[in-house]
């Protein structure tokens, strides 16, 4: 434990003064939050010891050697990603959305999650919302 310290607080100097740069005490907690999650993380490999977090992420990509784990994009990025495509050409109702990104991006997204994203890519005018014949609630198409 007294080993983990020192290096801690050897870690801590040589990061020091390239936090203390920003004037935001906000961005400076949120570097170090981030420089200690890296910094905790590499330990733990270079131990041979996977966290649960680390075990959550998977490597993929371009970056693949970069870092051990890769964080799963979230149900905005997915979104985006697929306004970029022609999944919204027809009509989709949240649960067929969620089902999609479940099924193709390997992200359980709860509806609730989607609702709100939608509605603001409604709002943005780069979905349209349309209520569904079948079972009046609705469905998301392109704008």
């Amino acid at each position: 434990m007294n080993k983990q310290m020192e290096k801690l607080k050897r870690q801590l100097a040589e990061i020091s003064e390239v936090v203390n740069t920003f004037k935001s005490e906000a961005v400076q907690v949120r570097i170090a939050e981030k420089l200690f999650d890296v910094l905790i993380d590499t330990d733990r490999l270079e131990d041979g010891e996977f966290s649960k977090r680390a075990q959550r992420f998977k490597t993929d990509g371009e970056n693949a050697g970069a870092f051990p784990y890769r964080k799963k994009p979230g149900a905005t990025r997915v979104l985006n990603q697929l306004l970029a495509t022609d999944f919204f050409d027809i009509p989709r109702s949240i649960s067929a959305i969620a089902n999609y990104c479940k099924d193709n991006y390997d992200s359980d997204f709860k509806t609730s999650e989607l609702s709100g994203i939608l509605l603001k890519l409604v709002n943005e005018q780069k979905l349209r919302r349309e209520k569904s014949r079948d079972n009046n609630r609705f469905d998301y198409v392109k704008a």
